[in-house]
C-alpha cells in the first residue's frame, strides 16, 4: 500500500490562509534545519528537506496552490515524478525557490540576476556615545563630539585613480559587479550570483592608484559634530543623526550616526519613565502641627504646606514637575515626594521635659527610668 502524503500546509506548519511571506519564512526555517549539507548521513533529514521543498514549490506558485486547494495531491498525480511522490522538481525554477536559502547556508549571493552589486549603496551607520547630566536629559541640550569620518578624496574625487588616469572596466565581471557560478545540489545544478571578487562589486579596476588615498577613494579626517539631545531622553536611548555615518559607495548616500546617551545619576532625584521621585525629611513638630517645607524639583524650589498630623512615608504628587515626553515636550510627567518624619536623636533637658508633658497630656504613662544596680 502506498504511503499517504502529508498535507502541504501541515508540512510547512502554516494555516491554509498563510500569506506568501509566511510560507517563505516557514520554508526557510525547515530548509536550514534539514538541509543535507548540514545533516550529512541523515536520511531522515534529507527526506524532510525534500518534503518541505515539494510543499513550498507547490504553495508558493499561485496557480499550483489553487489546484492543490481544489483537488489536493490528486492535482499532481501522473506528472512524471523525479523520485518523490510524483512531483517533478525539474519543472520548477530552482533559482527562485532555493537561491536565498543557499545564500544563507553557504555564504553566497542570492540566486537572482536582478540583484545589482555596483549600484548606489548607502553607507554603514556609525556609533558613538555621549554622557549627559540628569538635568540635561530632562530639559535637553547640545553636545559636541569629535569623530573620525570618511571623506571623499579631494585628489581623485573618490574614484581611487591617480590624477590623469581613470578606473577601467573589470574584465572578470564585465563591469556588472557580479559573477555567476553553479553549485551541485540534490535537485541538480543551482545557479548563484555573488559580488565579483576582483573588483569587490564595483565593476571597476584601479591600476594606477591615487597617491593620496591609495586607491580607496576616501580619506579619514577628524571632524566635530554637534548632537542635539532632545528633552526627556532616557538612559540607554539613542539619537540618530542623519547623514553623519560612513560614506556610501557608487554615489550612495551616507549612513547615519547613532549616539547612545548615558545619563548620570542624581544625588536627590530618581527617575522612572517620565516621573521623578525624591524623599524629603520633615520635623516631628511640622508633621504634628503642620507647616511649610521647601521641596527641591528640577524646576527649582517649591513651597508645600504640610497638613497637621502627617504621618511618615506620606506621598504627595507635584503635577507636571516631572520629565517632558520626548515626542511632545508640552506634556510632562509628575514629581512624587515621600515625606519622612525625622525623629531627633539628641534632646536637651528642656526638650525632654516638654515631651514628657506632651506625653502626659496625651494620657500616656511616662516610661519608668531604669534603676542602676551595683554589683559588689
Amino acid at each position: 500500500m502506498a504511503e499517504t502524503k502529508r498535507d502541504y500546509y501541515e508540512v510547512l506548519g502554516v494555516g491554509k490562509n498563510a500569506t506568501e511571506d509566511e510560507l517563505k519564512h516557514a520554508y526557510r526555517q525547515l530548509a536550514k534545519k534539514y538541509h543535507p549539507d548540514t545533516n550529512q548521513g541523515n536520511p531522515e533529514a534529507e527526506a524532510k528537506f525534500k518534503e518541505a521543498s515539494e510543499a513550498y514549490a507547490i504553495l508558493s506558485d499561485p496557480e499550483k496552490r489553487r489546484q492543490y486547494d481544489t483537488y489536493g495531491h490528486a492535482a499532481f498525480d501522473g506528472t512524471g515524478g523525479s523520485g518523490f511522490g510524483g512531483f517533478d522538481f525539474n519543472s520548477m525554477n530552482m533559482d527562485d525557490i532555493f537561491g536565498d536559502i543557499f545564500g544563507d547556508l553557504f555564504g553566497g549571493g542570492r540566486s537572482s540576476s536582478r540583484q545589482s552589486y555596483n549600484g548606489p549603496m548607502k553607507g554603514a551607520n556609525m556609533r558613538a556615545a555621549v554622557r549627559v547630566t540628569f538635568e540635561e536629559a530632562v530639559f535637553g541640550c547640545e553636545k559636541e563630539l569629535e569623530l573620525t569620518s570618511k571623506q571623499l578624496c579631494t585628489t581623485c574625487g573618490g574614484n581611487g585613480a591617480k590624477p590623469g588616469t581613470k578606473p577601467e572596466t573589470c574584465p572578470k565581471c564585465g563591469g556588472s559587479g557580479q559573477v555567476t557560478y553553479t553549485q551541485q545540489s540534490l535537485f541538480g545544478m543551482v545557479r548563484n550570483v555573488t559580488a565579483c571578487p576582483d573588483c569587490g562589486g564595483t565593476g571597476k579596476i584601479v591600476k594606477d592608484k591615487c597617491p593620496n588615498c591609495r586607491g580607496n577613494g576616501f580619506t579619514r579626517v577628524r571632524k566635530k559634530i554637534k548632537v542635539p539631545v532632545p528633552a526627556g531622553i532616557n538612559d540607554g536611548q539613542s539619537i540618530r543623526v542623519r547623514g553623519e555615518g560612513d560614506l556610501g559607495t557608487n554615489g550612495g548616500e551616507r549612513g547615519d550616526l547613532l549616539v547612545e546617551v548615558a545619563v548620570s545619576s542624581h544625588p536627590t532625584f530618581k527617575r522612572q519613565d517620565v516621573n521623578i521621585y525624591s524623599t524629603v525629611p520633615i520635623s516631628f513638630t511640622t508633621a504634628a502641627l503642620g507647616g511649610e517645607v521647601v521641596i527641591k524639583t528640577v524646576d527649582g524650589d517649591v513651597a508645600y504646606d504640610v497638613k497637621p498630623g502627617t504621618q511618615t512615608d506620606t506621598k504627595i504628587r507635584l503635577k507636571g514637575k516631572g520629565v517632558p515626553y520626548v515626542r511632545n515636550n508640552d506634556l510632562r510627567g509628575d514629581h512624587f515626594v515621600t515625606l519622612v518624619v525625622k525623629v531627633p536623636e539628641r534632646l536637651s533637658k528642656e526638650q525632654k521635659e516638654a515631651l514628657k508633658k506632651f506625653q502626659e497630656a496625651m494620657g500616656e504613662e511616662p516610661k519608668a527610668e531604669k534603676k542602676k544596680h551595683i554589683f559588689g
